[in-house]
This record gives structure tokens, C-alpha cells and sequence, in this order.
């Protein structure tokens, strides 16, 4: 199983936006490494979101350009000081691949609890568009496959 953990897209400040929805640059950066995604034939079965507007926004592009409309769940728990324990116990018993799209520190957190055990110690650096794939190699097992910063894609 694989696990892809996404950082929503650059959004708006809550002085401009108060739901902060991405912005012009943030929707292409992540088209652009969603694209990128698509093309090198990766399969998720489900892509889970927290409710924020940056959050959605960038899990409707990814499942738009990834064709996976019946995959997209908005899901408690994913907010940016969400503990990850919950969400833990799950990733460990869901059966396909799946994409989490959310926020620091949830996603660093989780990347360090799954990679060292101890969700304190940071371990990726996740830029905004960014995606953290995690491969799991036995029961509670995972390791880093590969990450990409949108700013590396041409």
C-alpha cells in the first residue's frame, strides 16, 4: 500500500480570503504536480480531505485530473492541530492506496509517527503542493518512496 500525503496549495491569507481558498498560483502548482502524478500511472483509491477550503480545493484537482470523482471523502480529523492517533488506526486497516490532503503540522506529524515512531521528530518538510509518498512494507512498517516539490516540475 501507498500512502500520499499532499499539503494543500498556496491560499489566500485570512486578511484577504477569511475561508482562504487557493490562490491563481496555488491552483496551478497543483494542477501541475497532480499532471505530473497522473503521468507516471499512480493509482490511489481514495483521496481524503479536511474540510478547509484549501484542502478541498486541492483534492477536487487532484481527483479531477486523476479521474477519481467517487474517491473524494471530506473527513473529520484532518485539521491542522487534529491529533493523528485516529487517523493512524485507520490508514493502518484501509485495504488500497490512499491520498490525505491537509496541513501542518497534521501531515508532518503523521509522516514522523508512520517513518520514526515519534510524531515530535520532524522528518519532511512539506512545501505547499507538495506530496509525500509513503510505502508500507509490512504491518506498521512504512518507508519513504519518493516526494515532490511542485517547484522541481518543469
Amino acid at each position: 500500500m501507498y500512502l500520499y500525503l499532499v499539503r494543500h496549495g498556496i491560499a489566500k491569507s485570512k486578511q484577504e480570503d477569511p475561508e482562504q481558498h487557493l490562490t491563481k498560483t496555488g491552483l496551478q502548482e497543483v494542477r501541475k504536480v497532480a499532471e505530473f502524478i497522473k503521468s507516471a500511472d499512480l493509482h490511489v483509491g481514495s483521496i481524503w480531505h479536511s474540510g478547509k477550503a484549501r484542502a478541498a480545493q486541492t483534492a477536487k484537482v487532484f481527483s479531477s485530473v486523476m479521474e477519481i470523482e467517487k474517491g473524494l471523502i471530506q473527513r473529520d480529523g484532518l485539521a491542522p492541530n487534529d491529533p493523528i492517533k485516529p487517523v493512524q488506526k485507520e490508514i493502518d486497516r484501509f485495504p488500497k492506496n490512499l491520498m490525505i490532503v491537509g496541513h501542518l503540522p497534521f501531515l508532518s506529524k503523521l509522516a514522523s509517527k508512520l517513518l520514526t515512531d515519534d510524531e515530535s521528530t520532524e522528518v519532511i518538510s512539506f512545501p505547499n503542493s507538495g506530496v509525500v509518498c509513503l510505502e508500507c512494507v509490512s504491518a506498521g512498517a512504512w518507508k519513504l518512496a519518493w516526494m515532490i516539490n511542485p517547484q522541481l516540475l518543469a
